[in-house]
């Protein structure tokens, strides 16, 4: 078999394609909630019920897939959770009521979960630590994309179709990723088409583990008893909730505000979400940049971490905005600035754990955020329902961007205390 060159980087776009797919299918709800909203009578905290079913799955299956990835391994786990999220993205087509969408929500969180993990254990698989935060970047850059795909595509088989072909149609898209992920993805020891100088540039850049201690199982509740698992935690349960915000509120919040008509494709939208791809990968570049410049790694993602929290606080003004336009600028920034963030956070399991406990740390982190993500909309549910009863629905969207902006550097201060020591966990210490 013939060796191919920069092989990572074919990993990287898999997993890139992989993320796509899972926001393409998770942010449809969203684009579609006026429509349903008609059509089943939906109420905000109604559709605030639904996004809950589904964090509070997605909550409980990143512990599972966390573990389950560990164990398994990335192949047949990545396998498993897109099999499992494509299905349950397809049922959607046959609810009938609030209730039936949200179980399916509960079948879609359930499956997605797995996304993350199973990336971010590849990664650390596949990547030697100073070029981590660069591929988490690319393939985080997806969930921008996959965004931005759904704006192009939804308004297209709407005009062609009805919504239930909407959830048939990108729902199978899972099964056309998972033929190139079958063929193309193994570990890099096993992996034919690497080539022997590729294969020894990863393993010298990463951490050497005692070879017996990686024959010993992780103790998973070993995981909650360091400080450098809080961090992540922290860093992931304070902050994935404002995304969450951005993903599922935005089309109707410009809707309500700004009349938009999200049955026709949304440059303003498709604006917004592409600056998220930008913010992605220029995070990972940046921390990237640092570590190669002799940084220590955890002080470059801290450096790069408080910046952008500094940085973030301009999404308070977006309710000082005087138009569309000006709306569109500071969120485009906003949500930029949020994956820059992600970016960097999403790499520090990697950065401070031995790689057979790194899927458990990411499914515990993003079980935090995942749990937020079930506590913020609540309070966001009740805010709109309030404040629309009132004929302001503005100032309650106003209330939570203040709130949003604010949290980035609540979480920084955290992490920073967490980590003042900057120390790796040894393997021995989790066994």
């Amino acid at each position: 078999m013939g060796k191919i060159r920069n092989y990572r980087w074919i990993i990287v776009v898999l997993l890139f394609l992989a993320t796509t797919i899972n926001y393409l299918d998770r942010q449809i709800i969203g684009l579609l909630k006026p429509i349903l909203e008609k059509e089943f009578v939906w109420t905000e905290t109604d559709f605030a019920r639904i996004v809950m079913a589904f964090t509070a799955a997605y909550a409980i299956g990143l512990l599972v897939f966390g573990w389950l990835i560990d164990k398994i391994g990335t192949k047949a786990g990545y396998s498993f959770t897109i099999i499992f999220w494509s299905v349950a993205g397809m049922l959607h087509a046959v609810a009938r009521s609030a209730f039936g969408f949200g179980i399916a929500r509960v079948g879609l969180g359930l499956g997605e979960a797995g996304n993350y993990p199973a990336a971010v254990k590849t990664v650390a698989e596949w990547f030697p630590k100073k070029e981590r935060a660069l591929a988490t970047g690319l393939f985080n850059a997806g969930t921008s994309v996959g965004v931005v795909v759904a704006l192009i595509l939804v308004p297209w088989i709407l005009s062609h179709y009805g919504w239930q072909e909407v959830f048939w149609i990108t729902g199978a898209l899972g099964f056309v990723w998972l033929i190139f992920w079958l063929v193309f993805y193994d570990i890099p020891v096993k992996q034919k088409r690497l080539s022997s100088e590729e294969l020894h540039y990863i393993l010298s850049g990463q951490e050497q583990e005692n070879n017996e201690a990686e024959k010993q199982p992780v103790k998973w509740i070993k995981l909650f008893t360091l400080p450098q698992t809080w961090a992540y935690i922290t860093g992931k349960g304070l902050i994935d909730p404002i995304y969450w915000f951005f993903l599922f509120w935005l089309p109707s919040y410009f809707a309500s505000t700004f009349n938009l008509d999200l049955k026709k494709p949304s440059f303003e939208l498709m604006l917004i979400y592409t600056a998220t791809t930008v913010g992605s990968i220029g995070g990972g570049y940046l921390s990237s940049r640092l570590i190669k410049r002799g940084w220590p790694t955890l002080k470059a993602r801290k450096t790069v971490l408080l910046g952008l929290a500094f940085c973030e606080l301009s999404v308070i003004l977006i309710q000082f905005s005087s138009g569309v336009w000006m709306a569109v600028g500071l969120i485009s920034l906003a949500v930029a600035l949020h994956q820059a963030w992600a970016t960097n956070v999403f790499t520090l399991p990697s950065d401070l754990f031995p790689k057979q406990a790194v899927s458990s740390v990411v499914g515990i982190g993003g079980m935090a955020g995942a749990v937020g993500g079930i506590l913020f909309p609540i309070l966001i549910g009740s805010l709109l329902d309030s404040y629309k009863a009132a004929g302001n629905i503005q100032a309650g969207y106003n209330i939570i961007f203040t709130i949003c902006g604010f949290t980035y550097l609540v979480a920084w201060l955290i992490i920073h205390w967490l980590t003042k020591t900057p120390k790796v966990v040894e393997l021995e210490e989790l066994q």
